[in-house]
């Protein structure tokens, strides 16, 4: 019995979704594949076969092996998923994984470089499609770095999900579709206040359900909106990168976030690793081993840690000294 392609991927969605998973740049990649086939003739399963993957691998342009990866790795687990069903015998895809010569140093933000960005965004001029919109931005980043939040979860929320009674937040539908409680503090809580009021006052019909932060007040913000913004914005800050570190992005935030953590545990007194499992739920991760991937080594880390050992090792030392 053959199977419709088309058909396929949409039961293979599903099922991932069952799971918990968004699946949403996933999608795109399977709607690829389905109208290269379309054009290519093909309509089952089954006639997919080594060449026309590899023509379609080919035929999308991408330069990164991460990018490749991604798109090879869709591709492979929805082929993978069809064999299981036993809808095919054997999956024809032959591709191998391209090497990643070199992994990405994010740029972390200090508190005096986090500031200026702040203030940066705070001093964005409206335009007539965004009212308050310099405002507007200096809270979306604000909350990426005071708070860790990734960009699709800040440009998400809802006037509900802010609880000012017990000053959180209410994230929903974060990474793997899981949802957490967010506490803050007075200062974060005075920069969210302030724009439920702003939203409040340009669209008084707003209920619980209305986004957050929103320029037309129907439709949240846009997460590669924001990234735009904060590239034009960095771009005048003229940041200094250290050797090696990448241009920062938008997700650099939530990175500088967690060095910040740990470097205020260090200079606490704090043990970091005790810590980590709080720092990974606060984050919405899954477990500790996901968080540690934000956690980049900075100069002023290294120093904590040094004087962190020697202030152990001291007591080695005068003991050992004649």
């Amino acid at each position: 019995m053959r199977e419709d392609l088309t058909a396929a991927a949409k039961r293979f969605l599903e099922y991932r979704r069952a799971l918990g998973r968004k699946y949403i740049s996933e999608e795109h990649e399977l709607r690829l594949l389905v109208r290269f086939a379309e054009a290519q003739g093909i309509r089952d399963l089954d006639q997919l076969t080594t060449d026309s993957l590899e023509t379609f691998l080919a035929s999308r342009r991408r330069d990164r092996p991460r990018s490749f990866n991604h798109l090879l790795g869709v591709i492979r687990g929805f082929l993978d998923w069809t064999v299981i069903q036993e809808l095919l015998a054997v999956s024809p895809l032959a591709v191998r994984r391209r090497r990643v010569t070199a992994s990405r140093i994010p740029f972390i933000f200090d508190v005096v470089q986090a500031r200026r960005l702040l203030a940066a965004a705070a001093a964005l001029p409206d335009n007539s499609r965004a009212r308050q919109r310099g405002p507007t931005y200096r809270v979306i980043f604000g909350l990426c770095y005071g708070l860790g939040l990734r960009a699709g979860e800040v440009c998400g929320l809802r006037l509900g999900d802010v609880d000012t009674d017990r000053s959180l937040l209410v994230v929903r539908g974060g990474k793997f579709g899981k949802s957490r409680f967010v506490p803050h503090g007075p200062r974060i809580a005075e920069l969210i206040g302030a724009q439920v009021q702003r939203r409040l006052t340009t669209h008084p019909e707003s209920d619980a359900t209305a986004p957050l932060f929103s320029f037309d007040g129907r439709r949240c913000m846009h997460p590669g909106t924001a990234s735009q913004t904060f590239h034009a914005l960095v771009s005048t800050l003229g940041l200094t990168l250290p050797d090696g570190v990448s241009p920062p992005r938008l997700h650099d935030l939530r990175h500088s976030f967690a060095v910040g953590c740990l470097l205020r545990w260090y200079r606490e007194g704090s043990d970091p690793a005790s810590r980590l499992n709080q720092l990974s739920t606060f984050m919405g991760h899954v477990d500790p081993t996901s968080t540690a991937v934000y956690l980049a080594i900075t100069p002023g880390l290294l120093g904590e840690a040094n004087r962190r050992f020697e202030a152990f090792s001291q007591p080695v030392w005068l003991e050992a000294d004649p």
